[in-house]
């Protein structure tokens, strides 16, 4: 199907904004209760739903939960089992890392740990960039016979580590056990190919937990999401699009680099990413505009943070609008509700907006109105072709 929606690709000059607030699905925190964006006082995000088409998303498919990378792979237009990507190539894109063919890397978070070796703090109470900076540097004392071992920041608690030499590869499975506690998993192959790759990475977090024995909250270190590098066709190539990625965190610029955006970088919050979208707007067709926070207090499980947070992206609204974008595309990645403190498998809600729309029965932008919109529940990577459509980029099919 996909080789189809190429052939009828239009190259025009309309611009798409696709705006991620990441995690932003929710559930009430009471039974018969309102989710965090239902309780957020959205005035913008409500009238362009009144004005467009709503629906339900799936990134992955119904019951599976996703990962931040395949989400975002989704709302590219990507179906995200065809093109199964590590967190750990994620991580090293981000930060331009020169990863090369054969390299392998590892997502990094920095954790705590009791006197019995169980996980406390996944996150290490989400310690500044600076202090994860300090700590990369303390752990480049790390050596391996035979590998080239780099370890690099990324964002607060995160760091990436990549190993560089020969036979190693993916097939490795994660030492995170997501859940405190319990003690972290030992990394073991999930291949005979990942045999010497799990070795490595052994012998990294034994040496890791020797240096960071007396460091606290950061003594500890949990991996996960082992990638080499893969090929994705861009967005270019597929969709007749010029696309750049305006985000704050890392990570996003990473899966963005993976299927051709160019970056912005330096960009500190919605005020310095309102900036770059006027400045840039002359230059690209597809802008994606990325809000983590969202994501994060529904992980700390903190409901009325996450409420803020949508409430800062609502009041963000007009400064897209005023640029008259030819399509807007709001949505998340996935659902991240305060109450699981998780990212889950639930529907994530989606408004499209455009000259050219059948407005539906939306009377708002939250989960309930939008179950009640134009597209009821569709996968992820659908919604590419809708905002394609919508920006005329999209010929006709048959005589």
């Amino acid at each position: 199907m996909q080789d189809v929606v190429s052939d009828l690709i239009i190259r025009n000059d309309k611009r798409i904004v696709l705006l991620v607030m990441d995690g932003v699905g929710g559930l009430p925190q009471e039974k018969g209760g309102k989710t965090e964006l239902e309780t957020a006082n959205t005035p913008n995000l409500d009238a362009l739903a009144v004005e467009g088409e709503c629906g339900l998303h799936l990134p992955i498919g119904f019951g599976i939960t996703p990962g931040s990378a395949p989400g975002h792979l989704a709302l590219f237009g990507y179906q995200p089992t065809d093109y199964p990507i590590g967190r750990g190539v994620v991580a090293a894109l981000g930060i331009a890392f020169p990863i090369q063919s054969g390299d392998v890397a590892v997502r990094v978070n920095f954790a705590t740990r009791d006197e019995e070796g169980r996980i406390t703090d996944r996150r290490a109470g989400r310690i500044p960039t600076e202090k994860c900076a300090e700590l990369c540097e303390l752990l480049s004392a790390v050596t391996i016979p035979g590998v080239e071992i780099f370890i690099k920041p990324v964002k607060d608690y995160r760091a990436v580590v990549v190993f560089r030499g020969q036979g190693l590869s993916d097939h490795v499975a994660d030492t995170d056990p997501q859940a405190t506690g319990v003690k972290p998993h030992d990394p073991k192959a999930t291949s005979a190919n990942g045999k010497k790759t799990a070795e490595v990475a052994g012998q990294f977090i034994r040496q890791a937990l020797e240096l960071l024995k007396d460091r606290h909250p950061t003594n500890a270190v949990l991996v996960r999401g082992f990638a080499e590098l893969p090929h994705i066709p861009s967005m270019e190539e597929r969709f007749g699009l010029d696309p750049v990625v305006l985000a704050v965190y890392p990570d996003y610029k990473g899966v963005s680099r993976l299927v051709g955006m160019d970056v912005v970088e330096d960009l500190q919050g919605l005020d310095a990413q309102a900036a770059a979208l006027r400045e840039n707007w002359d230059r690209y067709t597809f802008f994606f505009v990325h809000h983590k926070y969202t994501d994060s207090r529904g992980e700390d499980g903190d409901f009325k943070a996450k409420v803020a947070e949508i409430e800062k992206v609502d009041s963000f609204v007009p400064r897209i609008l005023d640029l008259k974008p030819d399509v807007l595309l709001v949505t998340g990645d996935h659902s991240t509700p305060a109450v699981m403190r998780a990212h889950s498998a639930h529907p994530v809600p989606f408004l499209l907006h455009a000259r050219n729309l059948r407005p539906d029965a939306a009377a708002e932008f939250g989960e309930r109105s939008c179950a009640a919109g134009l597209w009821g529940v569709i996968p992820g990577f659908m919604l590419m072709r809708l905002a394609l459509s919508a920006a005329e980029k999209l010929a006709k099919f048959g005589a």
